[in-house]
């Protein structure tokens, strides 16, 4: 995690519980010559616009006090999702057992794209049972895991 997500996270996270959420993610890219800092929040029974507005007006004058970032950027409070991706070991651990979505960098057996049960998580190494086989995808072939909802 970059500096600035960190002094970021560090002062979101009081705000965020205090607003009854918990901090799923925070955020800074360029996209279309801007940068974003993005604050994802997530809580029981799901987040609503509210819960981002209210959160996203604390946490503005914090950050404006607090400065961490010297440029110009666009702030932005979101729900996680339901389709959000999975990045640190705790978020494998909470959700072992659900239906995720794996992508890889090169095909493997013929496919770039996973949808199974996360079935573990070791040392950035994830292992999904997709039907009855259980595949084990190395920490450097994976691109992306998220939370899949079957429609």
């Amino acid at each position: 995690m970059s500096k600035i997500t960190d002094k970021v996270t560090e002062l979101a996270l009081p705000v965020v519980e205090e607003e009854g959420c918990s901090l799923w993610d925070v955020e800074y890219v360029r996209e279309a010559g801007s940068w974003y800092l993005r604050v994802f929040i997530d809580k029981e029974g799901g987040v609503g616009i509210d819960d981002c507005e209210r959160i996203s007006r604390r946490l503005d004058p914090i950050l404006d006090e607090a400065d961490p970032i010297p440029d110009s950027y666009v702030f932005e409070v979101g729900s996680a999702g339901a389709e959000r991706e999975l990045k640190r070991p705790r978020d494998f651990e909470q959700f072992t057992g659900a239906q995720v979505e794996l992508r890889t960098y090169r095909s493997v057996d013929g496919s770039k794209s996973f949808v199974g049960t996360l079935a573990g998580y070791e040392d950035g190494a994830v292992t999904l049972l997709v039907g009855e086989k259980a595949m084990r995808f190395e920490k450097e072939q994976i691109a992306l895991v998220r939370l899949h909802v079957s429609l």
